[in-house]
């Protein structure tokens, strides 16, 4: 398989660079032993770098039998408090939802991050997390992770900039694969709705207790759950504290 290759600017080099292909990647990457597996590797970024009295929304959207719903009642929400947020969307959830995905693309509120082509924990060894296995090797980390930043672009125009691996479990290897493709490996610091598990009450709890600077961490694809009334509950004391509410690509994240 030969993935078409779009070039990358680093900021961090004042350069524009082509992103590695398919074999390049497997080439430099295919039989190292990672030591690291986790939400909070080494090189995962996990806050805004600011000290700014703002917070990032992030908002999953996971795919497969269990994870393919739409918040409604919580992206209307949005819309209509005008409040910014990155949503890390899967292959998956995009492809049981493409009126969902074609709107939410096209509203200046919301950036579009890339959370997987199949929601898989990006492991290079196949290791699994809650039930959900891996990648297997560094083939699969490349399709899981370029393949969906290929769908992204060629239904928007545009490339994400950051990748989410599916449960937020990763290994170190995963983290210098997507370095190497032009992407920042982004997670969070505060566990807004734990899966869309948290009642109302917890959810609001964990909002309220958040940092300045912080990404918190939701889901958008569990209507039924109780993500948006907790939302809902807790957004305009934030607001009351004097919080502002950030795209992540408005910051530098560390």
């Amino acid at each position: 398989m030969t993935a078409f290759v779009l070039p990358f600017w680093r900021p961090d080099r004042g350069e524009c660079q082509e992103r590695l292909s398919r074999e390049k990647i497997i080439s430099r990457f295919s039989g190292r032993v990672p030591k690291e597996w986790g939400e909070r590797v080494e090189g995962v970024k996990t806050r805004l770098n600011t000290d700014q009295r703002v917070l990032a929304f992030t908002f999953d959207a996971c795919g497969g039998s269990k994870g393919s719903g739409y918040d409604a009642k919580l992206m209307e929400y949005l819309e209509r408090e005008h409040i910014s947020a990155t949503l890390f969307i899967s292959g998956k959830w995009i492809d049981a939802n493409p009126s969902h995905f074609k709107k939410l693309s096209e509203n200046p509120l919301f950036e579009i991050e890339n959370h997987g082509l199949n929601h898989q924990p990006c492991s290079s060894t196949g290791r699994s997390i809650y039930g959900m296995k891996g990648t297997k090797n560094v083939d699969e980390i490349y399709d899981e992770i370029e393949l969906n930043a290929l769908k992204i672009f060629n239904l928007t125009g545009r490339k994400p900039k950051y990748y989410r691996p599916g449960a937020a479990f990763c290994d170190e290897i995963c983290i210098e694969i997507a370095n190497a493709l032009g992407y920042e490996v982004v997670n969070f610091n505060v566990r807004g709705d734990a899966g869309a598990t948290y009642s109302k009450g917890e959810v609001k709890r964990a909002l309220r207790n958040a940092p300045p600077s912080s990404i918190i961490l939701m889901h958008m694809n569990q209507p039924e759950k109780e993500t948006a009334e907790g939302f809902m509950e807790a957004f305009p004391e934030l607001k009351k504290a004097g919080f502002r509410f950030t795209k992540l690509s408005e910051f530098p994240l560390r």
